[in-house]
């Protein structure tokens, strides 16, 4: 989200710190308006772009892929643009990128024995983005709920010291007395459920074709 927010920033970075109908503190306060309300704005219309196959495809590999599969060589791609593509759409594109590569790795983890019947989404964008935890919830046909705390993973270390210090019996009691609460649930929409696998079977055909050592089926290929 932040390569795709500095790229459409770009002409307001550079255009308009060229203009001479502006003076500096009007130029900043634009630059800044921008700045702030791009993400929310581009949320906005990316809600109302109906889930389909018209969709762009993209790859969330902009840094190289992570998990599963680290590999930092590859590449990110998007496919199925037209001219009928507008920023909100590769927006949305993006977003699914990002949920398709967390439903790969809840995959890998289920196909090892680890089964997984809910999320716990912790940070920034799980609470600034419903958007995002929506999608997420579909994608991965699993409820997923929001830390309610800002520092969860301070917390989580804050737990085993605890019980490292004696100070708690384990980890489940110490969990249940200095964990986070929860402050809002995300559940999968059965309507776009379906909609969204077959959004995923076409990141995976374009995931095996930006990345040939990934091997998908012939019936992946087929739909």
């Amino acid at each position: 989200m932040a390569w795709y927010k500095e790229l459409l920033m770009w002409p307001t970075e550079h255009l308009l710190g060229a203009t001479s109908l502006l003076n500096d503190a009007q130029k900043e306060q634009l630059r800044e308006e921008f700045s702030d309300k791009l993400i929310v704005e581009l949320t906005k219309e990316a809600e109302k772009i109906p889930v389909s196959e018209s969709l762009p495809i993209a790859l969330d590999w902009i840094n190289g892929r992570r998990t599963p599969d680290a590999n930092q060589e590859v590449k990110s791609a998007i496919s199925n643009l037209s001219l009928g593509t507008k920023a909100p759409h590769i927006f949305k594109a993006l977003v699914n990128a990002i949920c398709f590569g967390a439903k790969k790795i809840v995959d890998r983890f289920e196909e090892e024995g680890v089964k997984i019947d809910s999320v716990i989404g912790i940070g920034g964008v799980a609470r600034k983005s419903p958007f995002i935890m929506q999608t997420l919830a579909n994608v991965l046909n699993k409820p997923i709920k929001i830390a309610a705390s800002d520092q969860t993973p301070a917390l989580g270390a804050a737990i085993y010291a605890a019980v490292a210090a004696g100070i708690y019996p384990n980890v489940i009691e110490a969990s249940q007395k200095i964990g986070s609460d929860f402050d809002g649930e995300y559940f999968p929409q059965t309507d776009k459920v379906e909609a969204y696998h077959k959004l995923l079977l076409a990141y995976e055909q374009l995931s095996a074709f930006a990345d040939p050592t990934i091997k998908i089926s012939q019936n992946e290929f087929s739909l």
